[in-house]
C-alpha cells in the first residue's frame, strides 16, 4: 500500500478512535461518573503513558527549564487542559456526543479568530481568502446558534437494543435550558482550547521540545484536576473505579486516544500535512452520529444536523482561505543551474557554493523566514488537527 492510500486509512482510524471516545465518555457520564474525577484519572493515565516515553527519548537532550517557564506551563495547563477539559466534559454531559463531535470543527475557526484579535493573523477582507475566512467565522457562529436554539424533528435511533443501557433516557430527559447551557459551555471550552493553541506559538520558540512540554503540562494538569475534583466531589464513592463503562472510558481516553491517536496524527501530519487531517473531521462527525445512535440510542434532531453542516462549512471555508494565503506566500521557483563554465566557485573543504556578502545576507534573511514559517506550520498543525484535549 502506497503512502497516499495508507494516509486515508490512518485518517479513518483516527476518526473512529475519536468517535469511540465521544460515545464511551458520554456513556460513562450518563451512568453517573463524575466529570471532575474522570478528568483526573484520564490525565493521570496520560501522564503514566508519556513519562516513560520522555525518559527514553529525551533524557539526554532535554533543555533546561527556568522557573518563569515553569509558571508559564502551569498557566497553560490550567487554561488549555484543566479548565478546557472540565468545561468540555460538563457540556458533553448536558448535550450529546453528536454536539461534541460537531463543535470540534469550530476549533480551527475560533483559533483563527483569536489570532486575528491578537494581531497574529491579518485578514484582507477584499481578497478572496479574507472573505472566505470571515465567512467561515460567521458560519461557525451560525452553526453553534442553530444547535443551541433550534431543535426540529427527531430521527429514530438506529438500534433499540443498546450496548450502554440508560444512556438514551438521560438524553431524552435533558431540558431545553440545559441543552442551551451545554452547547455554549462547549463553545467556551473550544475557545479556551483555541487560546491555548495560539499561546503555544510563543512557547514553541521558547521551549521547542514538544514531548517534554506536553508531559509537564499533563503532569501539572493532573495535580490541578485532583485539587478541583477533591473540592467538588466530597463523596468517596465517586472516586471508586469499577469494572464498568467508567473504567473503560478512563482506559480508552488515557491510553488509546492519548497514545495511539497521538502517534497516528503525528504520522499523518508529517506525510500529508495538517489540512488533510483537518478535512477528515466531518467523517468523524458522521461516525459519531451513527455510533451514538447505535450504542447510546441518542435521538439526533434536525437542528443538530443543520448546525453540524454549518460548522463543517465554516471549517472548510477557513481552511480554503488559509490554503490560498499559503499559495500566495510560496517562495519563487529556484533559478536554473548555471553552466559549468559560469558556475559559482565552491568552498574547497565543504563543496558548498560560495557567494558575496549580499548573498549571505539574503541567505540569513531566508533562514529567518523559514524559521517563522516553521513556527506557523507548527501552530497550524495543532490548530487543524483534531487532537484536542487528549494529550494534555
Amino acid at each position: 500500500m502506497d503512502i497516499s492510500k495508507k494516509a486515508y486509512v490512518v485518517a479513518i482510524v483516527i476518526q473512529l478512535i475519536y468517535a469511540g471516545m465521544y460515545v464511551v465518555s458520554k456513556a460513562a457520564f450518563n451512568h453517573g461518573m463524575s466529570t471532575f474525577v474522570f478528568i483526573f484519572y484520564r490525565q493521570a493515565a496520560a501522564t503514566v503513558l508519556l513519562l516513560p516515553l520522555a525518559i527514553v527519548l529525551e533524557r539526554r537532550n532535554a533543555p533546561p527549564m527556568s522557573f518563569r517557564l515553569f509558571l508559564k506551563l502551569f498557566f497553560y495547563a490550567l487554561l488549555g487542559n484543566t479548565l478546557s477539559m472540565n468545561l468540555y466534559n460538563i457540556s458533553l454531559k448536558y448535550t450529546s456526543a453528536t454536539v461534541a463531535s460537531a463543535t470540534s470543527n469550530s476549533v480551527p475557526v475560533v483559533t483563527f479568530f483569536l489570532a486575528v484579535l491578537l494581531r497574529l493573523e491579518v485578514v484582507r477582507l477584499r481578497s478572496p481568502s479574507g472573505m472566505a475566512k470571515a465567512a467561515g467565522v460567521a458560519l461557525c457562529l451560525a452553526g453553534v446558534l442553530t444547535i443551541a436554539l433550534y431543535t426540529g424533528p427527531s430521527m429514530s435511533p438506529v438500534n433499540h437494543h443498546r450496548a450502554f443501557a440508560g444512556a438514551a433516557e438521560h438524553h431524552v430527559n435533558t431540558s431545553k435550558g440545559t441543552w442551551i447551557k451545554g452547547t455554549f459551555l462547549m463553545l467556551l471550552s473550544n475557545t479556551t482550547w483555541s487560546l491555548w493553541i495560539v499561546l503555544q506559538a510563543s512557547l514553541l520558540k521558547e521551549y521547542p521540545n514538544k514531548l517534554l512540554s506536553t508531559l509537564v503540562q499533563c503532569l501539572l494538569s493532573t495535580a490541578q484536576s485532583f485539587l478541583l475534583a477533591v473540592a467538588v466531589e466530597r463523596d468517596p464513592a465517586a472516586w471508586k473505579l469499577r469494572l464498568d463503562v467508567g473504567l473503560l472510558a478512563v482506559a480508552y481516553s488515557g491510553f488509546v486516544v492519548t497514545g495511539v491517536s497521538f502517534y497516528l496524527q503525528a504520522w499523518c501530519i508529517e506525510k500529508r500535512g495538517p489540512v488533510f487531517l483537518a478535512m477528515s473531521n466531518p467523517l468523524g462527525l458522521l461516525l459519531t452520529i451513527f455510533c451514538s445512535s447505535f450504542f447510546l440510542g441518542e435521538i439526533v434532531r434536525l437542528g443538530s444536523l443543520l448546525g453540524s453542516g454549518l460548522l463543517v462549512a465554516g471549517l472548510y471555508s477557513v481552511l480554503w482561505g488559509k490554503s490560498k494565503d499559503h499559495l500566495h506566500t510560496q517562495p519563487p521557483a529556484p533559478a536554473p543551474a548555471l553552466p559549468v563554465s559560469q558556475e559559482a566557485p565552491k568552498h574547497q573543504s565543504t563543496g558548498a557554493i560560495c557567494g558575496s556578502a549580499g548573498d549571505d545576507d539574503e541567505e540569513k534573511q531566508q533562514q529567518g523566514k523559514d524559521g517563522e514559517e516553521t513556527q506557523l506550520k507548527d501552530l497550524f498543525a495543532m490548530e487543524a488537527s483534531p487532537l484536542r484535549r487528549q494529550v494534555g
